[in-house]
């Protein structure tokens, strides 16, 4: 990519990683992914300038992590390449999911933002965090301080907890933390029985509304679709009816279609975005893995 190439406006920060999934016995298939990675991918083939500020292996795995970048137009002047490990996800069960993490010194963890290209701060209208990048030590506190900085700045904030097993009883001040710097928070219900287990759904839901009272707190509900809140609005929309492959990075696609719709249209109504944000979730279901479905496979489920 050329230096003379504006910078993109949405920065997304967080992991990338190598899920091996068990097909049997003694079988594993690899498949990239990362939810961090997921939203940044599926908001830059929707055709947002975007950048993944995130750190990958020097190996096959890492390779596959940057093809897929390159082939989604994220701006590769946010990915290093370092001499680390990668980090994997070993998923030996799917339903109900049963998974661990590897790498302890992994390449994720040595992400370095004084490496960012001069300016993007200045550039950048719209920052995402969330998921295990923000336990895994020493990453999370640099990534939870320079989400405090871009806030501070005047940055607006999207945030996605995306709770993992990593994710333990002390967990939820960090999440308290994060969520009063959201503009955009996306949550889901499993997200909120594990950040809350003794709060029912509403109590739950109006704590988290006034951690973040001026945010839009996206509600997700997976097949029951999600309710947008803002302000006094409450809009509720359903889930859009397609074929599932999996369900795989659909929580991820919702986010990036909803970051997308709102900058690409920023005079459109908030029920349009969280409509295009739904329809993108929708879509990403329709492929095996996490896929980054395109403008037009959107447009065809968002079609009467």
């Amino acid at each position: 990519m050329s230096p003379a190439t504006p910078l993109p406006g949405l920065v997304v920060f967080g992991e990338a990683l190598t899920d091996f999934v068990r097909t049997g016995p003694d079988s594993w298939r690899s498949v990239a992914g990362g939810a961090c990675w997921n939203v940044a991918r599926v908001a830059a083939v929707l055709g947002l300038p975007t950048g993944w500020g995130g750190a990958v292996s020097e190996d096959l795995f890492g390779q596959e992590i940057i093809d897929k970048s390159r082939a989604a137009g994220l701006d590769e002047r946010f990915l290093q390449v370092v001499a680390r490990p990668p980090l994997l996800a070993m998923v030996h069960q799917l339903d109900p999911p049963r998974y661990f993490f590897l790498g302890s010194d992994s390449a994720d963890l040595a992400f370095d933002e004084a490496r960012l290209p001069q300016g993007w701060e200045a550039a950048c209208t719209f920052a995402h965090f969330g998921c295990i990048s923000l336990v895994r030590q020493p990453l999370g506190a640099r990534l939870v301080q320079l989400a405090q900085r871009l806030h501070a700045a005047g940055v607006p904030v999207s945030f996605d907890p995306n709770c993992r097993i990593l994710m333990g009883a002390d967990y939820p001040p960090l999440f308290e933390r994060m969520a009063g710097l959201a503009s955009v928070l996306k949550i889901s219900d499993e997200d909120l029985r594990h950040i809350y287990p003794a709060l029912d759904a509403e109590r739950a839901l109006a704590r988290v509304r006034a951690l973040a009272p001026q945010a839009v707190l996206l509600y997700t509900r997976g097949s029951e679709g999600m309710t947008a809140f803002a302000g006094d609005r409450c809009i509720g929309q359903p889930a859009f009816r397609v074929e599932v492959a999996d369900t795989v990075g659909a929580g991820d696609a919702c986010v990036g279609g909803f970051l997308a719709s709102r900058l690409l249209r920023p005079h459109a109504d908030l029920a349009d975005h969280v409509r295009f944000a739904a329809a993108t979730a929708a879509a990403a279901c329709t492929r095996p893995g996490a896929h980054a479905p395109t403008h037009d496979e959107v447009e065809k489920i968002l079609a009467p």
